[in-house]
């Protein structure tokens, strides 16, 4: 069903087992909030940043993130043009998928569409069939980890606010006079923590912040600058050792490609 950005809408209200909506959402932030119901959550174009209790996600366009039922989590968008976001009742044979990203191939694409804007109230056994491909490909959708594990070491809780915000991580021996830790004090903090050195991490958040600023419309000479990449050329080198593309094509391909029908 196509709702207005500012509707109240509360998907536990509904018995149907699938309630989709789609809408064109300018920037908004969901806050932290959970559903009874299991979700799939998806940007047609335009790029989501999804937090989760300890962990970030970027959701790149033609990529759908399935959320399972009572995980706390809050969405933000940034200009997102398509959004599409489905609700799935937890009597259906989907419990046992695990929080993922997930590609969006074109016959998945035009499900989760068909979904998305069908009518609340229609039956059950007129939703059965389109439900038993929608299982069928997510199950066997291609997985992608756009994700980045947070420290939980209080000592980094206000520097983690702000990196929430979106203020770039500092070097190690910046971030350790921040903090008024030592480096190898922050060192270990992070390999406990996330399973990653700092370098790694810093390196892994740069790459999400990119994706999301190039699905957003940002220029690449700006994100690299922003990024503190020395120059575009290191940042094409950067994008296109952990993404397999370049950020003009990733660009390109987000306008051409996850246009809504």
């Amino acid at each position: 069903m196509k709702i207005n950005p500012g509707d109240i809408f509360d998907p536990d209200n509904f018995n149907e087992p699938v309630i989709g909506i789609a809408s064109e959402m300018g920037v908004h932030d969901s806050g932290r909030h959970s559903h009874l119901r299991h979700q799939l959550l998806f940007s047609a174009s335009g790029s989501i940043t999804i937090e989760l209790e300890e962990t970030l996600c970027q959701l790149p366009p033609r990529r759908a993130a399935w959320i399972p039922a009572g995980t706390v989590h809050r969405a933000i968008m940034r200009g997102v043009l398509a959004y599409r976001s489905l609700y799935f009742s937890t009597t259906l044979p989907l419990s046992v998928l695990p929080l993922q990203i997930v590609e969006v191939n074109p016959l998945f694409f035009e499900v989760i569409e068909r979904m998305a804007f069908w009518p609340w109230g229609m039956p059950a056994e007129q939703q059965a069939s389109l439900i038993t491909v929608f299982c069928e490909e997510i199950q066997t959708a291609r997985r992608e980890n756009w994700t980045l594990q947070l420290p939980s070491d209080t000592r980094l809780n206000l520097w983690l606010d702000k990196v929430r915000m979106g203020e770039l991580p500092p070097r190690l021996g910046q971030l350790a006079q921040q903090v008024g830790a030592s480096e190898r004090t922050i060192s270990r903090v992070f390999i406990r923590d996330t399973g990653m050195n700092y370098q790694n991490w810093r390196q892994q958040w740069r790459l999400l912040k990119a994706m999301e600023m190039l699905s957003d419309g940002w220029q690449l000479s700006h994100v690299a600058q922003q990024l503190e990449f020395v120059s575009d050329s290191a940042f094409i080198t950067f994008f296109r050792q952990h993404t397999g593309t370049t950020p003009a094509r990733y660009s390109l391909k987000n306008i051409t490609e996850n246009q809504p029908h």
